[in-house]
């Protein structure tokens, strides 16, 4: 059985969603798992898809990037794959379509993630030298303040009589972050 697995970010990429949508359903996946999350939350229905998977199956994805976001993760979502006696198959890694039930798939997708691991890393590298750049330039003033600071925010809420648990949960900071802002 061909199991799919769409995701994007965010809701906002609804294009790219129903693209990968259509291109699992064209490549014949019979069951497809879908959600928009970033890669480094908890993904519920990529788990449930490899939950899924049996001997002889295949887990099916459009795109490098939405699956795994580095060598480490990617090694481990490969392992529970292959732990299944499943496999897993890439539709769009270049020009090339990879399968890692083959030696050449499993070749071709170590070297592949690691190149694109590298590039996020380069990425990295030069956005730090461009911004140390810009700074030393008195170009890059930072994020613009908002009009109140998280601390204000909080305090506000307190004296309002909110309770901490809604303070926390309609800022969306910690509970170290909320008391930290009452020290401020």
């Amino acid at each position: 059985m061909l199991i799919g697995y769409a995701r994007t970010s965010t809701i906002d990429q609804q294009a790219g969603f129903e693209s990968q949508l259509e291109e699992l359903k064209a490549y014949g996946c019979s069951r497809t798992y879908k959600e928009q999350v970033s890669a480094v939350a908890t993904r519920a229905q990529l788990e449930t898809a490899i939950e899924m998977l049996r001997a002889g199956d295949k887990l099916v994805v459009t795109k490098l990037d939405r699956l795994a976001r580095s060598v480490s993760h990617m090694g481990d979502i490969l392992s529970q794959i292959e732990a299944s006696g499943a496999g897993l198959v890439i539709l769009s890694l270049g020009s090339e379509r990879v399968d890692t039930t083959t030696a050449t798939g499993k070749l071709i997708l170590n070297m592949m993630v690691s190149v694109a691991q590298f590039e996020r890393e380069m990425m990295k590298e030069r956005q730090v030298e461009g911004i140390k750049r810009a700074k030393a330039e008195g170009k890059y003033k930072g994020r613009k303040p908002s009009a109140m600071n998280q601390a204000e925010k909080v305090k506000a809420l307190v004296e309002a009589g909110v309770a901490r648990v809604h303070v926390m949960d309609q800022l969306s900071i910690s509970k170290a972050s909320y008391y930290r802002c009452l020290q401020k």
